[in-house]
């Protein structure tokens, strides 16, 4: 049996990151998804072979349900003995903007990213994870959707709503061995966040620096093990300490 754990998103930035750190534990198959950028899995998956675990890159857009069900169904026909038993919702995207001018396609390109890929690709697998009777799932969520962030809206109502699914699917499977938590990072350093301004930005966080990717992967590493048993419905901040 081949024990996986998929990190959508998990070409760049966040995801490439937690991408490694479960590499580290050698203990998973690692399943990269990615939308766009080839050439930046390629290289996730180089840094994952090197630290001496095996993986895989596996093409989706989250957002598009039937196009999830295929790919997700057509690598498990292909892998019968694999078993996925942690789940990484990680990706995600930003339409900045205030909402008195925000268009109907910002708001709904943000809100099937993060909300609706929440539901294709952890709906596609939640069922064998109950019989397995076994699972970790951490959803990554944002500061933005536990304090709402100013021309965000869309972001902030994407993030909060998975918040609320997190806390509701945790109850449901929690007898299960299952646990469901989120990680709401602050500014952390990626390329979501270069154009930032961050010497004005690190005056409003009280550690005075903005976060690296590795320290977000490592709190995600330790939920995805099975040391994290007893935790879960969890919104874990990880922020400096703007918001807690």
């Amino acid at each position: 049996m081949m024990k996986c754990a998929l990190v959508t998103g998990g070409s760049r930035g966040i995801g490439s990151a937690i991408c490694q750190r479960l590499a580290d534990d050698k203990k998973y198959h690692i399943l990269i998804n990615y939308q766009a950028n080839q050439e930046a899995a390629e290289k996730t998956l180089e840094e994952v072979v090197k630290k001496g675990a095996t993986g895989e890159i596996i093409k989706f857009n989250v957002s598009d349900s039937e196009e999830v069900k295929t790919a997700l169904t057509a690598w498990q026909e292909a892998n019968p003995e694999a078993v996925v038993e942690v789940i990484v919702n990680n990706a995600g995207i930003t339409r900045d903007g205030l909402f008195m001018w925000m268009s109907h396609e910002d708001w709904s390109n943000v809100i099937n990213t993060s909300l609706n890929g929440f539901f294709n690709v952890t709906n596609f697998f939640i069922q064998k994870m109950l019989r397995n009777k076994y699972g970790r799932i951490v959803n990554m969520v944002s500061v933005s959707g536990v304090k709402g962030t100013p021309g965000q809206t869309n972001y902030s109502a994407a993030k909060g709503a998975v918040v609320a699914a997190t806390k509701a699917l945790a109850q449901e499977v929690a007898k299960r061995n299952i646990t469901v938590n989120a990680v709401a990072p602050g500014f952390i350093r990626t390329d979501m966040t270069g154009a930032l301004d961050e010497k004005e930005l690190v005056k409003m966080i009280p550690v005075n620096r903005f976060g690296e990717a590795e320290e977000v992967a490592d709190l995600v590493g330790f939920l995805t093990s099975s040391k994290a048993g007893y935790i879960t419905g969890e919104v874990i901040n990880i922020n400096g300490g703007i918001y807690s």
